[in-house]
């Protein structure tokens, strides 16, 4: 009997977590001139020495953004591990009051930490593309969260 009311309790509390998520969606910044390909997720089924949680989802994708274009203010429930495969975007990442960039091109990788809040940028003639990692990932729910601008960024 405790079980299923655990059961219930953790269902009702999925559902306001999911509620809040997608009214916080409403005010989000939508991303502009991108296409997320995905490529693969599977769940995590093994105890390796990598400290993924059994259960939770690995998803892949190709990311591309053509000159202009944005991610829009985002995060990851469990973070990203990001390859530029082509191409050069700035990262602006919303710390605390502080608004911290990062510009990275072809050929280097990059992690965004679970939660993070942040907004890409393409700001070259060219289009960027990303081959992303999402680690971490609760089953049944996207490997993004659109976020609000949270104001640090004057001018994004």
């Amino acid at each position: 009997m405790r079980r299923t009311f655990r059961w219930a309790l953790l269902t009702v509390g999925l559902a306001g977590v999911v509620t809040a998520v997608f009214v916080a969606a409403g005010e989000a910044t939508p991303p502009s001139l991108l296409t997320n390909v995905p490529l693969a997720r599977g769940t995590n089924v093994s105890r390796g020495t990598i400290p993924l949680q059994v259960g939770t989802d690995v998803a892949i994708a190709q990311i591309t953004v053509d000159p202009g274009g944005s991610s829009g203010w985002h995060s990851h429930p469990g973070g990203a591990i990001i390859v530029v495969k082509t191409g050069t975007l700035t990262v602006y990442r919303s710390i605390g009051s502080q608004c911290q960039s990062t510009t990275y091109s072809a050929g280097q990788a990059f992690i965004e930490r679970p939660g993070e809040v942040d907004q890409v940028l393409n700001t070259s003639t060219t289009p960027y593309v990303l081959f992303v990692t999402f680690p971490h990932v609760p089953q049944g729910v996207s490997a993004r969260t659109d976020e609000p601008d949270p104001g640090t960024c004057p001018g994004l």
